[in-house]
């Protein structure tokens, strides 16, 4: 069994750079406002289409992603731009939205819909529901295990795992930290990367009890699964992607080439001879995979660990690859000082003599032109880099000239190679970045006209199943008149491809004694052969824009004004209910207070609420359980048995839904499951949504325009931490006093924050099962906008207490009752509270 390698493109160039390594697909965004790197140089429709000829003569597919959310002003733009993008050649999108995905499923059931990351499946259930909707692949979350995700491939749908570059510290999807902190979103395709800045790990009092040198907890290093290449192929992965749009060609040409390399040698079964993770790999590939950009690497996830060894707590930037240390170093500037005490050059010293070198003792082979960092690691800030002069095998020592003296002992790395560079710069200039190996026939008998038949080796098939082939004919072959042709000589001319998009893999001829013809006549006939062959592969594309319906603007709101037309009696009937006062309560004791304060609806964690199925009696009675935004195939014995027909439960993730709607449970969307259009909603409800929880990220407006079109009750959290990041790795153990036992964990039960570089507090708090959760620095305070919301269509209005004693809880919850009642006796509420934030209703996320 093999699998696809599917490589990164943030513009032409690496996409030539992918191409010329030996990817065998390549995703990239096409404009910049549909897709989750928007900040990339993404490719305009000619520049794709160009692309996309160029791939599909290769023998690689392309994938356009459009994995972000949409909003409703903006669904017939995306669809536009799904029919564009397929007609100019895409094979596949790769989709976040649900709304989007139904609304493509629905006009073009002929597309291939791949299910991005950023909806947040993983587990079994999640991907056989996204196989009911249409989904021919899933990509899966980065933190699932091979075990995992060899229980999820007995489902039958094809399965991409990312494999290589930077890790989220965040389960993708339900990330909000950059978008609550400055309006970038990552559900939108701007994220701002907050997980890579420097933080404090501090206690109640805000003593800083992180541990010596960690002062980046939530840095993963970068992901890195050559060494698992075999086993993701036994677990049954279809596509294993490489991250890294944002990256340069160098980069994408080396990595893809190395996983291309290694992929190739466990197919053939050739031996590993180096280590890289503590996996075997080939001294190349590890050597290649270093040199790139890299925060050194880790495969945890896959061995079902998220502990330590992921971390590059120390530096968020590029660690290249150890390939030696100092030995010595010398030189430097003699000062003397002036009459005033100042220190100057010494004019005596001539400027030879000034200068520093570092003798370097080198490990590892490095070339010419590489660019070294020396770091002391009990001065990691006093860092510099030098430049080798010469190749240097592993082994000898060369003397770089540097700005200072280095202390010996001082680590070496590469961070940045020549050779890969010169080799992509190469790669990119050549005519045709990747040949595609032909199979090549010529029959050449008396009196018949010349035959030439060329057929792909490899690589994607035609839709009837075969590989694309293609015949050309030339004139009829008379017999010779002075030197008769050869095999040898027919073998020669025709198989060469020139500046075609093809290779000779094998040539097979059969000749009739005595024929005679001109090779230019040959070279002609074989030229025509490759343009034939290139329309044949081509063909099902052209075929596209005369096939594919199109979808217009009124088509597009018309589908949505029919998607909720329908309920108009429903959605009077919930508006003009009393609105219900709901509190997410982390114990029966804030329940208590939160119901004796007004709220009439109590949510609750499930962990928290006591043995599945049968809550405590401390417990209001009716306590709708919270299921975690993370479901994975392990944890199902302690989710699903809170899944009971007819009763609500508020569920996080597809997977969840799918549970609830074959038991009959009354499942509540959270916020979670981004809703930002009117599509989505439709989607959902018709999947078995009971209830909408809206998501933080939606403004006023936006919300006026959403609720309306909903058929069952909306809520909205008015108060309270936004959670802003869920993790598998907990956050606590920047402090190093892991005990490996939640239950007894004193710091769990401590009030610890992050303290970010502004000096605001982000409250963490990790679950008993280790996964660790980041709030806001800011509380939300909607209650001034409460008449508004109940005007836009919202029923349920919640506080979140998750962080709140008893006595601010009781005191969030009256608010809330008082907002409610001025708004009935027609007065104004109370104004924001001091230090609260309206989060995005009034500025929205980019």
């Amino acid at each position: 069994m093999t699998m696809e390698l599917l490589a990164p493109a943030g513009g032409p160039e690496p996409f030539r750079a992918a191409l010329a390594a030996g990817a065998d697909a390549i995703y990239c965004g096409v404009g910049n406002d549909f897709n989750a790197r928007r900040n990339a140089h993404n490719f305009d429709f000619d520049a794709f289409e160009v692309a996309c000829r160029e791939a599909h003569l290769a023998g690689t597919r392309v994938y356009v992603t459009i994995n972000v959310v949409v909003r409703d002003e903006e669904m017939p733009r995306a669809l536009a731009l799904v029919r564009e993008a397929s007609v100019r050649g895409a094979d596949a999108f790769i989709i976040q939205d649900w709304g989007l995905f139904d609304q493509i499923h629905k006009a073009w059931p002929e597309l291939e819909l791949h299910v991005s990351t950023q909806a947040n499946v993983h587990d079994a259930r999640g991907v056989a529901w996204a196989r009911e909707q249409g989904a021919h692949r899933v990509t899966l979350s980065r933190e699932l295990s091979l075990a995992e995700i060899s229980r999820i491939a007995e489902e039958g749908v094809e399965l991409e795992v990312f494999g290589h570059g930077a890790l989220c510290f965040c389960y993708s999807g339900v990330c909000l930290m950059s978008s609550m902190a400055g309006g970038r979103s990552a559900n939108r395709g701007l994220c701002a990367q907050p997980c890579r800045l420097l933080y404090r790990l501090v206690d109640e009092a805000g003593n800083d009890i992180a541990a010596p040198g960690r002062t980046r907890p939530l840095c993963p290093k970068d992901a890195c699964t050559a060494g698992d290449v075999a086993a993701l192929m036994r677990a049954g992965v279809g596509s294993l992607k490489v991250e890294g749009r944002m990256k340069a060609p160098d980069y994408v040409w080396s990595v893809i080439g190395a996983y291309r390399e290694q992929i190739d040698s466990v197919l053939t079964g050739a031996p590993a001879s180096a280590e890289l993770g503590g996996t075997p790999v080939s001294a190349h590939v590890a050597r290649r995979l270093k040199r790139a950009f890299n925060r050194d690497f880790t495969d945890a996830y896959l061995r079902g660990s998220a502990d330590d060894e992921m971390m590059s707590y120390e530096r968020s930037n590029n660690r290249g690859q150890l390939v030696g240390e100092v030995l010595s170093s010398s030189g430097g500037q003699l000062q003397r000082r002036d009459g005033r005490g100042n220190l100057h050059r010494d004019p005596r010293q001539d400027k030879k003599s000034a200068r520093c070198t570092a003798v370097v003792r080198i490990d590892e082979p490095v070339g010419a032109g590489d660019l070294l960092e020396l770091r002391p690691d009990n001065d990691p800030d006093a860092f510099l880099t030098a430049t080798v002069p010469s190749d240097v095998p592993a082994g000898g020592t060369v003397e770089c000239r540097v700005a200072r003296p280095m202390p010996v002992g001082c680590p070496v790395r590469v961070i940045r190679s020549k050779a890969a560079h010169e080799g992509s710069s190469a790669d990119l200039s050549r005519e045709v970045a990747r040949k595609r190996a032909v199979d090549v026939r010529v029959v050449a008998r008396l009196g018949e006209p010349l035959f030439v038949e060329l057929t792909c080796a490899d690589g994607p098939a035609l839709p009837d199943g075969s590989l694309p082939q293609a015949v050309a004919l030339g004139p009829v072959v008379e017999t010779a008149r002075t030197k008769a042709l050869t095999s040898a000589d027919l073998a020669e001319h025709v198989g060469r491809m020139g500046a075609s998009a093809f290779e000779l893999r094998s040539i097979e001829v059969e000749l009739d004694e005595g024929c005679g013809m001109g090779f230019s006549v040959v070279h002609k006939v074989r030229a025509a052969a490759c343009e034939a062959l290139e329309e044949a592969i081509l063909a099902p594309y052209a075929n596209r824009a005369r096939e594919l319906a199109p979808v217009s603007v009124m088509a597009a709101s018309a589908t949505a004004s029919t998607a909720t037309s329908g309920a108009e009696d429903t959605a009077s009937a919930i508006a003009a209910s009393a609105p219900e006062v709901c509190v997410i309560a982390p114990s029966p004791e804030v329940a208590r207070v939160a119901t004796m304060a007004g709220a009439t609806r109590v949510y609750a964690a499930s962990d928290e609420l006591g043995e599945p199925g049968s809550p405590a009696p401390a417990w209001p009675v009716g306590s709708v359980p919270i299921l975690d935004e993370v479901c994975r195939d392990p944890e199902h014995a302690r989710i699903d048995p809170w899944v009971t027909a007819g009763a609500s439960v508020a569920v996080g993730n597809v997977s969840e839904l799918a549970l609830a709607a074959s038991c009959g449970a009354k499942a509540e969307i959270r916020g979670c499951i981004p809703i930002h259009n009117a599509f989505a909603l439709d989607k959902l409800e018709r999947a078995g949504a009971a209830a909408i929880w809206l998501s933080p990220e939606l403004t006023l407006a936006e919300i006026q325009s959403l609720a309306p079109h909903a058929n069952v009750p909306v809520g909205i959290i008015v108060s309270g931490r936004p959670r802003v990041m869920t993790s598998e790795h907990c956050v606590l153990k920047a402090a190093n006093r892991c005990i490996h036992d939640c239950a007894r964990c004193a710091l769990r039960r401590r009030m610890i924050s992050l303290r970010d570089r502004d000096g605001r507090l982000l409250p963490i708090r990790t679950d008993l099962n280790g996964r660790s959760r980041i709030y806001d620095a800011v509380p939300l305070d909607l209650t001034p906008q409460v008449g508004e919301l109940i005007e836009a269509g919202v029923t349920r209005f919640a506080v979140d207490a998750t962080l709140l004693n008893e006595a601010e809880t009781r005191a969030a919850v009256e608010r809330l009752v008082n907002a409610l009642a001025a708004v009935r006796e027609g007065r104004k509420p109370a104004s924001r509270e001091r230090h609260s934030s309206s989060g995005h209703l009034f500025w929205g996320i980019g």
